[in-house]
């Protein structure tokens, strides 16, 4: 049976408006700190980091907990193996428009032409990118528990499904273990409402530290390229996902309403992880069965970074602009399929899309110098990128439950509150 999420009951100021009033708070804080002394900002962000922590703790028993019970509970894992090719046949479409719509605006707006980079400055980036085989092989745990304990979330999902499939042949002898991970999302779903109560504080302490360690001056020599970054984002919104969603008939109003405040917690804590348990409570609530969410939503943490696909290819151009090196069309669609390949990876590496970026920039011939440039706004177009990817994923799960013909309508008392 399937987990209900009960709706939680209006009390005072809404947690949206919450977090809202805590980015307005830590926007004003940490300008305050970078005109005073940015020092400072090592002081507020363990408060920020604690509320990272608080998720990451979730993640991994709540991940488990909904998982084996959506896939065994009557049988669902049946149907596993249908759902799973659907759902990545969604997101190579997907994300491999990102990637192309990043080459189109870069192309367009050549955001690094007449930009110097620091040559003789070495990069930050120890870690390689991961090859196919390496990806291929990431993808089964050689431990279940060290996957857990690592917040290991393809891994995880590796295992859980594993687990599920087997637990589901036990047929009525599994019953108590699917009963009991039944209780345990549940369970996992109330503790993050207990979490979610100290995201204003998280959310706010975040943007102080960015704001108070860089500045918000931090945009001035590379605004071309952040701009750049956030027309292509909502480009890619507007006639990629919009299209998406009214072509599944997602009703728009309604799932802008759900995603809001995951949304808003990507984006200040640049962290997919962060926002993923209330989104996935969020789209629970939108109508979505438990086990389709439990299944796409994670996957799609893997596959399907809208936002971190079309950013890497927008870098990597940047970076050949910057250093005066003109690519062909040819060299373009190649570094494009060098990409959609590596990207995929971009979840169990360290260090993550700025990793896959170094390593694009190592196989081309051109400067690593080029990710340090990058660094410096890396941390504002990470904010953007991350939102993307989490509305998304969001819109992923609700389109597989449509393709799926599950997709539900909420219940009255849902719709009021």
């Amino acid at each position: 049976m399937a987990t209900t999420i009960p709706a939680p009951r209006k009390r005072g100021i809404s947690l949206t408006k919450q977090i809202f009033i805590g980015l307005g708070i830590g926007i004003v804080v940490g300008a305050i700190i970078n005109n005073t002394d940015p020092a400072w900002s090592a002081v507020i962000r363990p408060f920020s980091q604690l509320f990272l922590r608080l998720i990451k703790m979730i993640i991994a028993p709540l991940l488990f907990g909904t998982l084996v019970a959506g896939i065994a509970g009557a049988g669902h894992f049946k149907v596993v193996g249908r759902m799973g090719l659907r759902a990545l046949i969604y997101f190579e479409v997907v994300t491999t428009t990102a990637l192309v719509i990043g080459l189109v605006a870069v192309n367009i707006t050549r955001p690094g032409e007449g930009v110097n980079l620091p040559l003789g400055a070495k990069s930050e980036i120890a870690a390689q990118p991961q090859t196919w085989d390496q990806i291929l092989l990431h993808v089964i745990p050689e431990s279940a528990i060290d996957a857990m304990a690592r917040g290991d979330v393809l891994q995880i999902v590796a295992f859980s499904i594993f687990f599920a499939i087997g637990l589901g042949m036990l047929g009525e002898r599994g019953r108590p273990i699917i009963t009991w991970c039944e209780t345990l999302a549940e369970t996992m779903f109330k503790v993050t409402d207990i979490v979610m109560r100290y995201a204003p504080i998280g959310v706010g302490a975040a943007i102080a530290y960015t704001v108070g360690h860089g500045g918000l001056g931090v945009l001035y020599n590379l605004a071309w390229l952040v701009a750049t970054l956030y027309a292509a984002l909502i480009v890619f919104m507007l006639l990629v996902l919009l299209p998406v969603a009214l072509l599944f008939r997602i009703p728009i109003g309604r799932f802008i309403s759900a995603v809001r405040e995951p949304a808003i917690i990507a984006f200040s804590t640049t962290s997919s992880e962060a926002a993923l348990p209330r989104a996935m409570e969020a789209m629970q609530r939108f109508g979505v069965p438990q086990r389709i969410v439990s299944f796409v939503m994670p996957l799609g943490y893997s596959f399907n970074l809208d936002g971190t696909t079309l950013y890497l290819s927008l870098a990597a151009v940047f970076v050949a602009q910057a250093a005066g090196v003109e690519l062909t069309a040819w060299q373009q669609a190649t570094m494009l399929l060098t990409l959609m390949l590596t990207s995929k990876g971009v979840a169990g590496v360290p260090r993550a899309s700025l990793v896959i970026l170094a390593g694009t920039l190592a196989s081309y011939g051109l400067p690593l110098e080029g990710v340090t440039l990058i660094l410096g706004v890396d941390e504002l177009m990470d904010m953007a990128r991350t939102m993307t990817n989490v509305v998304g994923n969001c819109l992923a799960t609700a389109v597989i439950a449509r393709w799926e013909g599950e997709l539900k309508e909420p219940a009255a008392e849902e719709v009021a509150a």
